[in-house]
């Protein structure tokens, strides 16, 4: 029950509170399966991970596969503005259905939920974020011959240093990428770097920003 439907049946409540509920499920689900599927990623990567489907576009996806359209209740406006493909409504309403599975199936039922409909959209996320600097050096050999090479330099003090990365492909600068730690930087650079090579873009060849090694 979308709230624009509430307010054309006065005494029913809208999903808003399931939705409420659904998202810290999801947000905690997702957290959980990604932290302990991959021991060896850091706090910026498994972020990203989770970015891919924890979002509403994502969400919004799922709710098309499920044909959740045609259940939702809403108000003559939304209607006839097509309400039932606009992606933030459809998004809401798996947060609910997710919301409401977690009410009357407890935790366990709302994982098994959002595994089964996130699932596949989880495993592209792992498999393509994982190691963007082993997907470039396989296109840099590929389309140059030649290895992706890295210039890392750092600012702040030593308990909070940011770390920026240029990655150069003979000698023509492909991406940049900047993180709380070389790894996390690094892997950004090399993303950006695929990217830019799969659209046919680079730039060329530039100082990084200035170092404070103090």
């Amino acid at each position: 029950m979308h709230r624009s439907w509430c307010a054309e049946n006065p005494g029913h409540p809208s999903n808003e509170r399931l939705e409420f509920l659904g998202d810290a499920v999801l947000g905690a689900v997702v957290t959980d399966h990604v932290y302990r599927t991959h021991a060896d990623l850091d706090e910026g990567d498994l972020t990203e991970i989770r970015k891919t489907v924890v979002n509403s576009v994502a969400l919004a996806g799922v709710a098309v596969e499920l044909d959740l359209g045609p259940h939702l209740l809403l108000g003559k406006g939304e209607l006839l503005s097509g309400g039932r493909e606009k992606p933030s409504i459809l998004a809401d309403a798996v947060e609910a259905l997710i919301g409401t599975v977690y009410l009357n199936e407890g935790l366990e039922g709302a994982q098994d939920l959002v595994l089964r409909i996130l699932g596949p959209r989880l495993a592209t996320a792992q498999a393509d974020g994982a190691d963007h600097k082993s997907r470039l050096q396989e296109l840099a050999a590929r389309r140059f011959g030649a290895p992706p090479r890295y210039a890392v330099e750092a600012t702040g003090p030593d308990h909070a240093r940011t770390f920026y990365v240029t990655v150069t492909i003979a000698e023509t600068e492909f991406g940049h990428g900047e993180g709380r730690s070389k790894k996390q930087a690094e892997q950004a650079a090399a993303r950006a770097a695929v990217d830019a090579l799969a659209g046919g873009t680079a730039t060329h060849p530039g100082p990084l920003r200035e170092s404070n090694h103090g």
